[in-house]
């Protein structure tokens, strides 16, 4: 639920090639210890808001999609008491409507991850909805926001979350695109069902970097999805930091 609070607290995960805000000049780094381990995080002010950043993979890019320590990160991030968690990730596309450069905001997801585990609750029996995973209300700003910047944004995408690290196979993408699926990636779960099960209100803006396996008339690799991100990560920025003045 979408609260308008005097001096919100907003944390935003960076994914691959995303790991600063450049809004913010004026950082101090902390390490915030949680029982699930150690995240080092950014704080700073941007204007009366508090923004902690947090690099989904590491700063220093260490951590594959299937061994970040996806608890850690959020319960760090309940433990500095924000209010909103802004997302972003790269993607590939499998909906020829969203190309490379394309940016998407994720509507719902689908998880095709295998090893990972997904809830704060371990072996108790507690079932938390997904039906809103990716908070309506901050949904709609961020439509907001990128309109205001006159930014292409494709407003719904539904999202596969796979194992990795490697790439999806061909088969495997036609099957996605069966289940009505149109971007893939590694990491939003389970952070997205982490951030729910502590009631913090999740949103996830998504750049396409290149299109998916068996679609891509190349072969796939992890320099074009960087190469893509420094190209966009500036326009990510802008519309974040839009964000950020209304809430």
């Amino acid at each position: 639920m979408y609260v308008k609070l005097k001096t919100p607290k907003i944390g935003i995960i960076g994914g691959t090639g995303y790991e600063n805000f450049s809004l913010i000049k004026k950082w101090q780094t902390k390490a915030i210890r949680t029982r699930y381990g150690e995240v080092q995080v950014k704080t700073g002010k941007f204007g009366d808001k508090v923004v902690i950043f947090l690099a989904r993979h590491g700063f220093k890019y260490n951590h594959a999609p299937h061994h970040i320590n996806y608890h850690a990160n959020i319960a760090a991030l309940r433990k500095e008491g924000v209010n909103y968690i802004i997302t972003t990730s790269a993607v590939g596309s499998m909906n020829p409507q969203m190309e490379p450069g394309d940016l998407v905001l994720i509507s719902d997801f689908i998880d095709f991850t295998k090893h990972r585990r997904n809830t704060f609750y371990g072996r108790k029996p507690i079932y938390t909805d997904m039906s809103h995973a990716y908070d309506p209300r901050l949904r709609e700003k961020i439509k907001e926001a990128t309109q205001s910047l006159n930014v292409k944004l494709h407003p719904e995408a539904v999202y596969v979350c796979t194992e990795g690290p490697r790439f999806e196979t061909p088969a495997e993408i036609r099957m996605f695109q069966r289940m009505g699926a149109d971007v893939v990636g590694m990491t939003y779960v389970p952070e997205v069902v982490l951030a729910a099960e502590v009631g913090i209100p999740y949103a996830a803006l998504a750049l396409v970097t290149n299109m998916a396996a068996g679609i891509s008339p190349k072969r796939l690799s992890a320099e074009e999805v960087f190469e893509m991100m420094r190209k966009k990560g500036a326009i990510i920025t802008k519309i974040f930091g839009r964000l950020i003045e209304t809430l």
